[in-house]
């Protein structure tokens, strides 16, 4: 596992709406080059860039046409591994998105696929051997080339499945993991990751990690056995790092080899129950909703089970948000958020941090669908640089914008929270300075329960030397005696009121959160 990552606080960067510098309304490369003193200084030293290769963005760029080739939209290859550099000088780690399980269905290597004629990428992907046997239990799709068959989808329409074999093969088109066709994917993805990495990325995120194998795969013992083979890359370059969008880290990490996996929002999980409680019926029960009634102990019993599971083998991944998921703001107060935020920045793992949720960037949910993004687009809108046209994202014209900005009167900037002392963009700051001064905060110090009973919304949790306390509940809470081993605990960071009585309890003020030592 890199050792950079126990430092790590990722910023995840949406390309198309992060900062244009050309006028064409569509972020590029130089504007993310520009904007890494800004990332530096909010506290991140590593980067997830959403898919930037070549592609008919149908689905925003996880429809890759070709995975050795930038964007022209973002710049050139050229401008990519400048990125890089620039990034290193800072001292900021770069990860691109993967997307291994499917191509475009204009990618060359699907073309060939197509052919009636057998060729080296003839089982380069799922193709039945006839041209009206479907695929029971599965999309696909027929009658568009002259090959005698159909083809299995991943997705969209657009994204045909790579052919990653079937965990135990029952008809004659079904090939084995080990097969001669699943073999010749799993080295064309690892010639396309030894590609970047030599030109000087980190590393990748990697898009529905657990869902290459297909068949009865229900343990995913054949997708984590793809896995530990693809990652024999990892010889060539030990440095480099790969989290898994997978939300099951005793699998992903424990089982495939992946250095993190993301705590994914799926409705019902521990996640889930922090901040998106909206998500199942009865009512919004999340816990950092001052109101909502939230219990910690819901989180816990799915974390920790999870957590014991994959901690000596890698790290659990927290998100604020994501460009699949509704920004936070769409339920939670600027306060609600900051205890939320700080939680987060201070849980084992490796946090990362949604641009434009350090200033509150809303969930517009009145916009239309953009590039596949139906319900999700309202995430991915332009961040919010200052008050100027286009909220400082472009000097194009507001019609050209890949989105428009959020056009309230209120809507969050960085240069307008940037002034004020106690903006949730100044409270990142200072949290995530702390998290990088102290070992206490390091992904892998140890976490230890102090504090945490079903109905009661006071949370205590020790990470090396540090207490950390949260009540995100509108009441004062106090914990128990002797939390504290004595009086006298120095509060290293707080929001609202904290305070250490004689006895060892910790009493935190109504929607407070405390760093004690």
């Amino acid at each position: 596992m890199p050792a950079w990552l126990k430092d790590a606080v990722f910023y995840e960067i949406y390309p198309q709406s992060f900062y244009d510098t050309n006028a064409d309304g569509i972020g590029d490369f130089q504007g993310i080059i520009e904007k890494l003193d800004y990332i530096k200084g909010l506290g991140c030293n590593a980067l997830w860039i959403n898919p930037c290769f070549d592609s008919p963005f149908k689905d925003a760029g996880y429809d890759v046409r070709d995975y050795m080739m930038a964007a022209p939209r973002y710049g050139t290859n050229e401008d990519l591994f400048r990125l890089f550099r620039e990034a290193h000088a800072r001292g900021i780690h770069v990860l691109l998105d993967l997307v291994p399980g499917h191509t475009s269905e204009e990618h060359k290597w699907f073309l060939k696929s197509g052919e009636a004629e057998r060729n080296e990428y003839s089982d380069r992907y799922i193709w039945t051997d006839h041209w009206i046997k479907g695929i029971p239990g599965r999309p696909y799709i027929g009658g568009e080339f002259e090959r005698n068959g159909v083809y299995m989808l991943n997705f969209f329409k657009c994204q045909p499945a790579l052919n990653y074999g079937w965990k135990e093969p029952t008809e004659a088109w079904q090939q084995g993991i080990d097969d001669p066709g699943p073999r010749a994917t799993r080295e064309a993805i690892k010639e396309v990751m030894r590609f970047w990495l030599s030109h000087g990325c980190d590393g990748f995120r990697v898009d529905m990690a657990e869902s290459l194998v297909k068949g009865d795969d229900d343990k995913r013992t054949g997708t984590c056995a793809v896995w530990r083979d693809l990652f024999s890359v990892k010889k060539e370059f030990p440095e480099a790092a790969f989290v898994a969008e997978w939300g099951h880290p005793e699998l992903a990490i424990t089982g495939a080899g992946f250095d993190m996996d993301f705590y994914l929002d799926h409705a019902g999980n521990g996640y889930n129950t922090l901040m998106r409680d909206y998500e199942t019926a009865g009512g919004d029960h999340s816990y950092f909703l001052k109101d909502g009634g939230g219990d910690i102990t819901r989180f816990l019993d799915d974390f920790l089970p999870r957590y014991e599971a994959s901690k000596d083998h890698g790290f659990i991944s927290f998100i604020t948000c994501n460009h699949d998921t509704p920004r936070p703001s769409w339920t939670l107060s600027d306060r609600e958020r900051k205890l939320a935020f700080a939680m987060i920045f201070t849980m084992p793992g490796v946090p990362f941090l949604y641009y434009g949720d350090e200033i509150g960037m809303r969930y517009c949910e009145e916009l239309r669908t953009k590039e596949g993004g139906y319900t999700r687009t309202g995430s991915r809108t332009p961040m919010q640089w200052d008050e100027s046209a286009n909220k400082g994202f472009s000097t194009g014209r507001a019609e050209d914008l890949y989105l428009p900005v959020d056009s309230r009167e209120n809507a969050p900037s960085v240069a307008a929270q940037e002034i004020l002392k106690d903006s949730l963009l100044n409270t990142v700051r200072e949290i995530l300075a702390l998290r990088h001064a102290e070992p206490g905060l390091q992904a892998d110090t140890s976490f230890e329960v102090l504090h945490a009973i079903q109905g009661d919304p006071l949370f205590i949790y020790k990470r090396g030397d540090l207490t950390i306390a949260v009540n995100p509940s509108g009441e004062e809470k106090s914990s128990p005696a002797g939390i504290l081993h004595g009086p006298g605990a120095e509060v290293l960071f707080r929001i609202g009121e904290a305070s250490c009585k004689d006895d060892g309890a910790v009493c935190l003020g109504p929607q407070s959160f405390a760093i004690l030592r």
